[in-house]
């Protein structure tokens, strides 16, 4: 399948070394199809929780030859040391990491992280060969107020020619024209139509995410019929059990039952990111890099065979790439809590409430009337209203409390070490004593993901910087399907309950998110009382 010249012909592909030196038309038609490789424009390999030689495991076996990698996650919480972390470990195995410079370390003022990356840091790193883009500019009010620490990160990548991600959720008109002005390229957080052409209008390349929490294929396909030469595709956080069952090409599959163009659809999903980016990937022409995949034929588009510089690293579902001895790196310095420090005091009869919707990152705000016992506010069952924490990590200080619908939790709490962005421990129950359970169980392994039962505690350890596990990629995802299993045993309604909770403390989505220091109104971009 020659996606750039739009043909499709039987043909021989001859190797030499890691490079296609020939494509051989044959006489006969053929059962299979090799197509150039998928690309995933634009994720967090952290939210995986498996280190990038595992991820690379797994991601294989679906047709995924390369990403476009943001190493945020980590960043925030070691630094440019984790930023090296990544890219060493993604290099023990024949995969294509790109990563990007994260441009905002910590994301906020509003939070505390576990590292900052200055001006000078992203300089230096924009330097670097192995470093293509400035990661995604998520202080959009800092672009648009022409902060000078924000424009001198965005210069920095324009003086080295490399392009800068966004991230603009909900920007439209003059605002989505500015911020393209500015220099920005891409966004990946449109979740209408209206926003998405919006900022094509403006320049920007629309990156249509699909991934464990926010989804967006759906709202945004139908863009690519005037738009293929702008559209990629990307997962953004996959989590392991999700990335066991498909990643891109699930979206390809999507696209083609929808009713798009193979072509058009095959050219958001291999060839664009390339071109953006600057990727020393192949695109299936003779001299390129041998980089492409066979699956069994145009309607099932079940993935046969990956190659990646010319080596088979996946077949039949099973991958090639051997495990890799993984370093642990990691910072976690908080001591255990009391159940007390979790109680909130009653102050008024109104709460701000946050309201999460099911495969989305934003929120609402709402206001509802609680009932205190004894002095305390608690979580109310019949409304569905939960008691949410996030614990800072890093330190020890009083827990930030908030309050939450739509978890549906009848007992037990979950808590996560993963939650965007500074990854601060962030846990929600149906009482003071289990959020404090889940929360210890947390902080005694330094990182992981923790469902707490009536009577038991159901771990997933994640000691690779509170973020990922170093262990084997399929019995991580197992573990993890199993704790999502109890969560939803104790009574949660969400599609991804873990993935959801980390991004309740993700303060650059709109509405209602909390963080270590309070709850935070992310329209305003201001913390606002829990109780009024």
């Amino acid at each position: 399948m020659d996606v750039l010249n739009r043909k499709i012909y039987p043909s021989r592909i001859i190797l030499e070394g890691d490079h296609i030196s020939d494509i051989q038309p044959l006489p006969a038609t053929q059962s299979q199809f090799i197509l150039p490789g998928f690309i995933d424009a634009h994720i967090h390999i952290e939210s995986s929780m498996l280190v990038p030689s595992e991820f690379a495991r797994l991601a294989v076996i679906h047709g995924t030859i390369a990403t476009v990698s943001d190493p945020h996650e980590i960043a925030n919480v070691l630094g440019i040391k984790g930023v090296n972390y990544m890219i060493e470990n993604g290099r023990q195995v024949p995969f294509k990491f790109y990563f990007g410079a994260p441009s905002c370390v910590p994301a906020t003022e509003f939070e505390t992280a576990g590292a900052t990356i200055s001006v000078d840091g992203i300089t230096q790193l924009l330097q670097r060969d192995d470093i293509k883009y400035l990661a995604e500019m998520m202080n959009w009010p800092g672009v648009l107020g022409q902060d000078p620490g924000v424009i001198a990160k965005i210069n920095a990548a324009h003086q080295v020619g490399k392009p800068v991600d966004g991230h603009a959720p909900g920007l439209k008109g003059v605002q989505a024209q500015a911020y393209a002005v500015a220099g920005i390229v891409t966004d990946h957080e449109c979740f209408t139509m209206e926003e998405a052409l919006d900022k094509l209008a403006s320049g920007m390349k629309v990156i249509i995410r699909e991934g464990s929490a926010a989804k967006n294929f759906d709202a945004l396909i139908d863009l690519l019929p005037d738009h293929f030469d702008q559209i990629m595709f990307c997962s953004d956080d996959k989590h392991p059990d999700n990335l066991i069952e498909g990643h891109i090409n699930l979206l390809v599959k999507r696209a083609l039952v929808k009713g798009h163009d193979l072509f058009q659809i095959l050219q958001a999903a291999c060839i664009n990111p390339i071109d953006h980016y600057g990727l020393e990937v192949g695109k299936l022409q003779i001299g390129q890099r041998g980089d492409f995949i066979v699956v069994d034929d145009l309607e099932n588009f079940n993935v046969l065979q990956t190659y990646i510089d010319g080596q088979l690293v996946a077949e039949k579902q099973i991958s090639m790439i051997s495990r890799q001895h993984n370093l642990v790196v990691n910072q976690f310095n908080c001591s255990p809590k009391e159940p007390h420090q979790f109680q909130v005091r009653a102050s008024g009869e109104t709460v701000n409430v946050i309201q999460p919707f099911d495969g989305q990152l934003i929120t609402k705000s709402i206001q509802l009337k609680m009932e205190a016992k004894n002095g305390f506010m608690v979580s109310d069952l019949t409304k569905d209203v939960l008691k949410i924490t996030v614990v800072n990590r890093y330190s020890d200080e009083a827990p930030a409390m908030g309050f939450i619908t739509g978890f549906g939790l009848r007992r037990g709490a979950l808590a996560s070490s993963v939650a965007h962005d500074s990854h601060n421990i962030i846990a929600v129950g149906v009482d003071d004593e289990s959020i404090c359970r889940a929360v210890n169980a947390i902080i005694d392994v330094k990182g992981g993901v923790v469902a707490v039962t009536d009577d038991q505690v159901h771990l997933l350890p994640l000691p690779v910087a509170g973020l990922m596990s170093p262990d084997d990629g399929y019995k991580v995802a197992t573990r993890y399907t199993a704790i999502d299993r109890v969560a939803k045993d104790l009574g949660c309604k969400l599609e991804a309950p873990f993935m959801t909770l980390s991004f309740m403390a993700l303060l650059v989505i709109p509405e209602l998110k909390l963080s270590d220091k309070g709850l935070f109104d992310g329209e305003r971009f201001e913390f606002v009382d829990l109780v009024e």
